[in-house]
C-alpha cells in the first residue's frame, strides 16, 4: 500500500507541473519580433527612393554582410505622418563622452542576418494600421574585395553610418582603431590580410532612401531608411501570436568609391576613396 502510495503522489505531482507548463505557453505574451535581412537583388535607390544606377567615375559592389546595428526604429501610419510622431519602438543608447551627444557604440546591439533585433511585447505597440516602417541604422560589418599592390583581397570593413558615434577603440579582426572620440557619419575601418585602414566618406554623402521626402522628411545625417509594407500591418491588440517583421535591406552595390584606376576594383593603396556606405532601400513585410 505504500508503494501504490508513493505511485500515486508522483503522478499527480507529473499531472500538476504538465498543467501548469502548458499554462505557461497558454499565458505566453505575443511579441512583435523583427530581424534584419540584406538583399543584392533589390533594387538600388537613391535619396528619394528612386531607382539609381552608379554614378560616373566611380565603381561599387555588393558588400556580403555580417552584422548591422540599428539607432531607432519607428512604425508610421500613412505617408503624412512626420519622423517620430508615429509608434517609435526602439533607440539605441547615446552619450556625451566625445562632448557631443553620439551612439555608444559600447552598448549597441549588433547581430547578423535572420537573427532578432528587437522583441517587445504587443502590449507595448499602439494598435493601428502601419503602413511604413523608419530604421535609422547606426553600423555595418561587411566582407568586400580590395586590390592591393596588385594581389586580390577579401577584406572586412566596419561601417558607421549613425548621425555620429561615439567609440573607444574597435577592433576588425586582429586589427585595432584607437578612436576615444566621436565620429561623424560614413566613418570606416578596414581590415585587409591584417593591414588597417580607415577614412571618412564626404559630409552627408551617405544615401538615406526615403520615399516619404515630399510628406515627411528626414534630417540630414539621420539615416532613417524608409520603406512600405505591401499590405498595412494591422495591430488590433487581441493577438495570440507573435508578429515576425523582416526588414529586408538592398545590399545592391552599396559600396561606392571613386575610381583611380578604371577597373571596378577598389584599391584604396592607391587612393580610391570611398564615397558612400548607405544602404539602397528597405522592404519591411511580417508574418502574424
Amino acid at each position: 500500500m505504500k508503494f501504490k502510495s508513493i505511485i500515486f503522489v508522483l503522478l499527480l505531482a507529473i499531472a500538476f507541473f504538465s498543467c501548469d507548463d502548458n499554462d505557461d505557453v497558454k499565458n505566453a505574451e505575443p511579441h512583435l519580433v523583427m530581424r534584419f535581412k540584406f538583399d543584392a537583388a533589390q533594387p538600388r535607390l537613391n535619396n528619394l527612393g528612386q531607382p539609381v544606377a552608379v554614378a560616373d567615375g566611380n565603381a561599387a559592389q555588393s558588400p556580403s554582410f555580417n552584422a548591422i546595428s540599428s539607432h531607432y526604429i519607428e512604425m508610421a501610419p500613412n505617408a503624412n505622418t512626420a519622423l517620430g510622431m508615429g509608434t517609435v519602438l526602439y533607440h539605441a543608447p547615446e552619450t556625451m563622452a566625445g562632448g557631443e551627444k553620439a551612439i555608444d557604440f559600447s552598448q549597441s546591439k549588433i547581430v547578423g542576418e535572420n537573427e532578432i533585433f528587437l522583441s517587445i511585447p504587443l502590449s507595448q505597440v499602439a494598435t493601428g494600421s502601419y503602413e511604413w516602417m523608419r530604421v535609422s541604422l547606426s553600423y555595418q560589418d561587411y566582407n568586400i574585395n580590395i586590390l592591393h599592390q596588385g594581389v586580390d583581397y577579401n577584406g572586412t570593413l566596419a561601417s558607421f553610418v549613425g548621425f555620429k558615434t561615439y567609440l573607444t577603440t574597435h577592433h576588425i579582426g586582429n586589427s585595432s582603431f584607437p578612436v576615444n572620440g566621436n565620429r561623424e557619419q560614413g566613418y570606416w575601418a578596414l581590415n585587409v590580410n591584417g593591414m588597417p585602414f580607415s577614412g571618412q566618406t564626404p559630409a552627408g554623402a551617405t544615401t538615406v532612401p526615403n520615399p516619404l521626402y515630399a510628406t515627411s522628411p528626414i534630417p540630414p545625417k539621420s539615416c532613417v531608411v524608409t520603406g512600405k509594407f505591401a499590405a498595412p500591418l494591422v495591430i488590433t491588440g487581441n493577438e495570440t501570436r507573435d508578429v515576425e517583421v523582416t526588414l529586408s535591406l538592398s545590399a545592391n552595390n552599396s559600396f561606392e568609391w571613386k575610381e583611380v584606376h578604371v577597373d571596378g576594383k577598389y584599391e584604396p593603396s592607391a587612393g580610391e576613396n570611398v564615397v558612400d556606405m548607405g544602404l539602397r532601400g528597405l522592404v519591411p513585410s511580417y508574418q502574424k
